[in-house]
This record gives C-alpha cells, structure tokens and sequence, in this order.
C-alpha cells in the first residue's frame, strides 16, 4: 500500500495511536501530514519533528496526498474522508499503516489485551533497551522510560507494539511474536461479547504467516481458552498457574513496587524487583519477562531493566500535592479499576480513597454492570460523573444513576456529580491530608486532577 506514496496524510493525527505511526511513517522518510480538532502536546510535538498539522478538518487538507490514514473514531462523515473520495485517494485504517511497518522488521513483538497491554509493550522495550538491543517501538502512551515518547524506529530489526483489538482491525498487524496479556468482555460498541473478541483474536494469529510464537497469560482464562485452538507454538506465563512454563513465584507487591522469583519451566532463574506497584502490574512484568526470555535477553537484563521500570504516563501516574496523593490512571475496564484499587490500598498507611469515574459508553455499563458493581469497594468513597456516551444510542434503563445505584448495592459509599468543575469543589470539602484521590478516565478528568494538584499546592 506504500508503493509510490509520497505524502500520507492522517486524519485524528493528535490521537495517541495515530501519533505513533505518523512518527514512524516519518522515520520512514514519508512526508506526512495531519488534522485533528484541537492543539495539543502531540500535535506540537509532530509539527516540531516535521509533520504539517492543521487544527481543524477541511477537504483542502488532503491535497497533495497520495494516501489518507483514518482511525476507526473518524466519522464517514468527517469532511477530508470525503474529499479523499472524491479525489479518488485511497484511504486506510491505521492498523493497516502499523502493518505495514512491522512488515519491515524481521523481530515485530505484537502485544494484545483487554488491559495492560501499552505497559507490557513498554516494559519489553524498555527491557530490550536495557540489553543493548536498540528496538523500535509503537505504543499507545507516552513510555516514561524512554524520554515520554510512544513510538521510535531505529536501525535495529526488533520493533514492539501495542496491538489494539478494540474494532478487530488486529487483523492487519502481523507480528512475528504475539503476547496476549488478557482477554475479557470489553468494547462491547464493537464486540457482541467475551466469545466474540477470542473469535477475533484467533483469527488473526492464525491467519497471521509470520507468526512464530504467541506467549499467552495462563492466569486469563479468556486467553488461557485460545491455546489449544493457536496454531503457533505456544508460551504460558502466570503468577497463579502452577502449570505455566515462565512463572513469578514468591511473590508480593506493594504502594511502591513488588518482587518476584522468576522461573522457567520450574526452575528458578532469578530474583526481580519491580518500581511499579500492584500485583496487576507485578503480572504484567511477568507478560513482559517471557517475551525477553524468548529473545534470549539474560536474566540480569532483565532484572536491571525491572528494577528501573517506570511504566507509562497517566497509568497509576502519582502527584503529591499538600499531603494528599493524586493519581491517575486510564483504565475505565471494572477489572482494572479493581486491581488499581486494590494497588493503592496496600501501601503502609494508605488513608482514605476517593475514586473519581466518568462512565464510558452504555454497551459497557449494561454488559458489564455486575463487574462495576464490584470494582470500588478497595474505595472508601467513589465520586461518578456523567455518562460519556461517545455517541452510542440509550439502552433503556442504563444511565449514571442506574450505575451509582448499582454499587452502592454492594455496600460502597456512592455520589453522583453531573458537572465536571463541581468535583474539585467536593474534594476540597471532603478530601484531607493522608488521604487518595484516583481520577479514572480520559483527558478531561486528567485536566481535572490537574487543576485539584494546582489549586491543592496554591492553597497550602
């Protein structure tokens, strides 16, 4: 699809996806490109390094181009997909574009999952940097390890990237090595249910020709039911699997970090320190482990890179602000929002919890609404605004209000506060010094803590 492609313009560029390829399609020596609605960091930083970046859509953007490049959140509708039709330029979904480029790399380590996934990508990167390998990357966070950047390609011919399987478009990225990290109901906008996505996901290992090797989590019983239906040979990796070919043992994890013994088909291999809390994060490095094994990266790289592994901006991202610890953390999947919980509330003396959410889509919150009723009792109190509906048509009955209800029939305290800016007015009330703040969600509630930080610091 890069043959005599000069020009490649991108649609939605500022997204944290887009942004990764449109950084590697430059590596690349393409001239590219982009639009997307508002200024941000990343569009400031692509027109830095040497994208042409509009603010705002218009059919004139795609002049010049040779191809145009859309994410599955560009509407049919968006005004530069039309005239690319109308001027008879072909347009492709990002995931083709990131194909395309691990195509290039003899090593392409593809890492797919419900949660976790950008940080296990991150820390393999990480770990391969560490050994001396100089990989490139493509991943959907800013890496805190590698400069804040989410994508860099280099000499080498080892590339990591964050798969995603959010709209089945994983079919078009053919890793050599594939790491499933979990597989649970999500996306459910796209996906009828958990069966659907395992569907998906094992038609593109199987349909993928240059897969080598696919290491799966034997602790995810949505990815553990794949292996024997996989085609490629197979490594399992756990915490809680006896049976699991590269396993942590003796494990324990904190506020502050965690340790584990790793171990490989029962023997022990070495001691791992970790810098990232939380035993969902301590499975991750576990994931992210196996992977540098089968590289053949030694064990006492793998230890170091561990030990200094600092995981991905806005992922249990803490600030400490007038004695109070904000964090903030991406994840809107219940299982995720659990074992955060749970992560904050191991350390030390961890004070009360206030859990800031904003609801994501309705399909989520209907198919999913036992999972939420239970994911916020590691809080002492949970703070849920309104509903962000990314266009979805109602279900009846499932609203906020239905949510709120929802949980508090498990037993946690639950208020529900339309407006944005009056939730920074009832943490000051109600929030004091020793206590946590988790903001779970997107920009506009990261924006949120942001300013509860500032006005925190200015207050004290």
């Amino acid at each position: 699809m890069l043959e005599d492609v000069r020009r490649i313009h991108l649609i939605g560029i500022g997204g944290i996806g887009v942004s990764g390829v449109a950084r590697a399609l430059m590596a690349l020596g393409y001239e590219v490109s982009g639009s997307d609605v508002r200024e941000s960091q990343l569009t400031e930083a692509l027109r830095t390094e040497g994208a042409t970046v509009h603010i705002g859509h218009h059919a004139d953007h795609v002049d010049g181009a040779d191809l145009v490049v859309r994410s599955t959140a560009i509407p049919v509708t968006n005004v530069e997909l039309i005239a690319a039709a109308a001027k008879n330029i072909p347009v492709r979904h990002r995931a083709e574009l990131l194909g395309a480029v691990l195509d290039r790399r003899k090593v392409a380590i593809g890492v797919i999952g419900t949660h976790g996934k950008g940080t296990v990508s991150s820390a393999i990167t990480w770990i391969l940097e560490t050994a001396g390998r100089d990989p490139g990357f493509i991943i959907g966070g800013m890496v805190e390890n590698m400069d804040r950047q989410n994508s860099r390609l280099t000499s080498s011919d080892i590339l990591v990237a964050e798969v995603d399987e959010s709209d089945g478009s994983l079919t078009h990225v053919r890793p050599t090595i594939a790491v499933i990290n979990n597989l649970e109901a999500d996306h459910l906008n796209y996906y009828d249910s958990l069966e659907h996505v395992q569907e998906t996901v094992l038609a593109a290992l199987n349909d993928n020709p240059r897969l080598e090797r696919v290491i799966v989590n034997l602790d995810s019983p949505g990815a553990a039911a794949l292996i024997p239906k996989i085609k490629a040979p197979v490594t399992t990796f756990g915490r809680l699997s006896e049976t699991a070919g590269v396993r942590a043992s003796d494990s324990a994890a904190t506020f502050m970090g965690g340790s584990f013994t790793l171990s490989v088909d029962g023997e022990a291999k070495g001691d791992i320190e970790l810098a990232v809390p939380g035993l969902y994060n301590l499975d991750n490095m576990t994931g992210a482990s196996a992977a540098a094994l089968h590289l053949g990266v030694p064990i006492a790289d793998i230890q170091k890179a561990l030990a200094t592994f600092t995981g991905l901006e806005n992922r249990f991202t803490v600030v400490e602000a007038a004695g109070r610890k904000v964090i903030k953390d991406y994840i809107s999947h219940p299982t995720g929002i659990r074992r955060v919980l749970a992560a904050a509330a191991s350390g030390e003396s961890p004070g009360r919890i206030t859990a800031v959410f904003k609801p994501y889509r309705f399909t989520m919150i209907n198919y999913l609404q036992d999972d939420y009723a239970e994911a916020f009792h590691d809080a002492n109190h949970t703070i849920i605004t309104e509903l962000y509906t990314a266009g979805e048509v109602p279900i009846p009955g499932i609203d906020t209000e239905f949510l709120c209800n929802k949980i508090r029939s498990r037993g946690p305290t639950v208020t529900y506060i339309q407006e944005l800016d009056d939730i920074v007015t009832a943490l000051h009330e109600q929030v004091t010094p020793g206590e946590q703040v988790i903001f779970f969600g997107g920009d506009d509630l990261f924006r949120l803590a942001d300013r509860y930080v500032d006005e925190l610091k200015a207050r004290s």
